[in-house]
């Protein structure tokens, strides 16, 4: 699961670069402020698909749950899965004794990634402020 998504990350930073590298030409060509009202847009749309990365990443893991048993339902897997990558702690009751070292993992993938997300958001920020 490690490795599956740190691709899935991966992939979906690099498509974000993509797609900020094209708008920010773009912008050069048309003589476009980065903080214009089509720089605010971009900005969101950046946040909204490191959401859905980190996202597909929890439901990736809600699904490991609910294929090892270790969750009963859905939802608990969604829930439980989105707390534990989060690090914001949780109660495990209820949670397969069995699979606790699969969430504390996921814990720790999580952090990793979301501190990636953070690295990314804070240089595409940076970037912006030296293009005024």
């Amino acid at each position: 699961m490690v490795l599956l998504t740190v691709i899935i990350h991966g992939t979906g930073i690099f498509a974000l670069a993509r797609f900020l590298r094209i708008e920010a030409r773009e912008e050069a060509e048309e003589h476009i402020h980065p903080m214009s009202l089509r720089g605010v847009g971009v900005t969101l749309t950046l946040v909204l698909g490191l959401f859905v990365l980190h996202g597909i990443e929890i439901w990736a893991y809600a699904f490991v749950y609910l294929v090892l048993d270790a969750l009963p339902t859905l939802s608990d897997a969604v829930y439980f899965s989105t707390i534990t990558y989060a690090t914001t702690g949780y109660d495990d009751d209820g949670f397969a004794e069995a699979w606790r070292m699969v969430a504390a993992i996921e814990g720790v993938n999580g952090i990793i990634l979301l501190g990636w997300s953070t690295a990314f958001f804070v240089t595409v920020v940076a970037r912006m402020g030296r293009s005024r």
